[in-house]
């Protein structure tokens, strides 16, 4: 975890990858470092760093007739780093249009009954959140759109909202893989020939630059686009 005196706020920034070599992990310090430049104290919290298991267990599974429910101590600690944040920026790979295990997991244990919802005023209300995607398709791959709208539907309105987020936006990172991926018309994968050199690079360059345009638009309170 880093700290450092800030009148911005604090910034929990989630990282949901098993690799700390990654470009998830890569984008997630990069985003990180842009919002420390920003004034925000950074909370990282990597799920796969600290050990956070994801698996629902019977002492944090909700109880519907107890609201004030005292739940693990693990449990108990990530929901006080969220309520210590003014914002919440989670970055993850997009696996099947959808998060990663880890990170539905530490939102199923955490954002839990009570807590995140189940209060006519959440204790969340008035909080950010931005979900940093990144995806193997190319940018003209006419699944991204579909997969966008289904993203927003989950995890803005399914969740962020719900727990009383004042604002939530998804940011769709595309050509994330170093093989480009497309589906075709006739429904078929094309997966084509590794990038390399110097055209990678231009390519870790972009995508660093449309996530930095995100975390921008996201801190100014402009609607993100992909």
């Amino acid at each position: 975890m880093t700290q450092q005196d800030s009148r911005a706020g604090t910034a929990l920034v989630v990282v949901a990858h098993h690799r700390t070599d990654s470009l998830t992990s890569h984008t997630a310090r990069r985003v990180a470092t842009r919002l420390e430049t920003a004034g925000y104290r950074i909370d990282l919290l990597d799920l796969h760093a600290e050990g956070f298991d994801p698996r629902m267990t019977g002492s944090d599974q909700p109880d519907w007739g107890n609201r004030e429910k005292a739940y693990s101590d693990e449990t108990q600690a990530h929901m006080r780093r969220i309520l210590d944040a003014d914002l919440v920026v989670a970055v993850f790979p997009v696996y099947w249009q959808s998060t990663p295990a880890i990170l539905k997991g530490w939102i199923d244990r955490v954002w839990n009954y009570g807590f995140a919802y189940g209060r006519s005023r959440p204790r969340l209300a008035g909080k950010r959140m931005l979900w940093l995607g990144l995806a193997g398709a190319t940018a003209d791959d006419p699944v991204v759109e579909g997969m966008q709208t289904l993203l927003e539907t989950n995890l803005s309105e399914g969740i962020a909202y719900y727990c009383g987020f004042s604002h939530s936006t998804v940011g769709l990172l595309t050509d994330a893989e170093e093989r480009p991926q497309r589906v075709d018309a006739e429904g078929n994968l094309l997966v084509g020939e590794a990038v390399t050199g110097a055209e990678r690079e231009a390519q870790y360059a972009d995508l660093d630059r449309r996530a930095r345009e995100f975390v921008e638009k996201f801190v100014a309170g402009e609607r993100v686009a992909t």
